[in-house]
């Protein structure tokens, strides 16, 4: 970490994916063995705490199921003339414990605290709950 800075994450939901599995077969269909990239609209403002250690966490059908580390932020201009944003990926997709989060738009910033643990390696593989199990088991305090 910089002297001055403690790292942040970013969330965003994963339209398209049922799953981890479906967005890791992805990436390696299109990007191969280099690094993912995802390109968004808005370039994040915290770059250099995202930059310092921080993560995209995934969200699924409305749960939070996996992060990847963030490597760059690149600067891409569209077919349209536009300027964008490139997030640029570890390859290595981390399944983290099951959180529920509401639908939203874009991309959000996640403060450390609020971001779920990671898997431990032999869990990381067991099928995540339904989405909808998550969220009820959550509200009642058991997850």
């Amino acid at each position: 970490m910089g002297p001055m800075t403690a790292p942040i994450h970013m969330m965003k939901l994963c339209v398209g994916a049922d799953g981890p599995e479906d967005l890791e077969q992805w990436q390696r269909e299109r990007f191969g063995a280099g690094p993912a990239v995802h390109v968004t609209r808005m370039r994040p403002k915290r770059a250099e705490e995202l930059l310092d250690g921080g993560s995209i966490y995934w969200v699924f059908r409305g749960v939070m199921l996996a992060r990847q580390r963030l490597l760059d932020l690149q600067e891409r201009i569209g077919a349209d003339g536009i300027t964008r944003c490139a997030l640029i990926l570890d390859r290595d997709l981390v399944r983290v414990a099951a959180l529920p989060r509401r639908p939203f738009q874009g991309w959000r910033y996640l403060q450390p605290k609020d971001a779920p643990p990671d898997l431990p390696p032999g869990r990381a593989s067991e099928d995540a709950l339904p989405p909808e199990l998550v969220r009820e088991l959550t509200e009642m305090g058991l997850l």
